[in-house]
């Protein structure tokens, strides 16, 4: 890729940031991993075509241009909640991608159901918004470049970064559950 094909990537994921919260490639990897998908079944659920899955997670494209699939993103954003929460079981989650995936846009979903019955959210919950925070300030990269820097002097600073702001999900629920004694 050169320069020119890194600098529309770069301002396309920066729009995606302030469009959607985060880059799309990001927000997809997480739909992917916790509703059990691939990106072909992710690209069904939207109403997307694979190849447009794939340029807007790529940063080729920034934006998604069908405000029915944009409510289908946010409807998938709440179920993906509610499978980390465990208020909702992966059965149950299938059959809601259906629901979502026949919508027009629009929410499907119980909205009152974003917390485990107890109403605490659960570890993987909480281990979801750390990511997201830092995820939302630096790219998997920068991060990984910052606990590098970290690892010498600061090395649990630096493997809590490389854990939350550039591992997959079950190893930082892992590294949270070790370091809650």
């Amino acid at each position: 890729m050169d320069a020119a094909q890194q600098e529309a990537t770069a301002r396309a994921r920066e729009l995606q940031r302030s469009w959607y919260g985060e880059p799309l490639g990001a927000l997809f990897r997480r739909l992917i991993d916790d509703l059990g998908l691939n990106q072909a079944r992710l690209a069904s659920v939207l109403g997307l075509s694979a190849p447009m899955l794939s340029q807007l997670m790529s940063g080729q494209r920034a934006k998604i241009g069908n405000p029915a699939v944009v409510q289908r993103v946010q409807a998938l954003q709440e179920l993906s909640s509610q499978v980390a929460d465990g208020s909702v079981s992966a059965a149950e989650a299938a059959d809601r991608m259906e629901e979502v995936k026949k919508s027009s846009g629009g929410s499907v979903l119980n909205s009152t159901q974003t917390t485990a019955s107890s109403g605490a959210p659960t570890v993987r919950r909480v281990v979801r918004e750390i990511q997201s925070l830092l995820r939302s300030v630096a790219g998997a990269g920068d991060i990984i470049d910052a606990a590098q820097t970290l690892a010498s002097t600061h090395p649990e600073l630096a493997e809590f970064l490389r854990v939350y702001g550039a591992g997959r999900t079950a190893e930082a629920v892992a590294h949270y559950e070790a370091h809650q004694s």
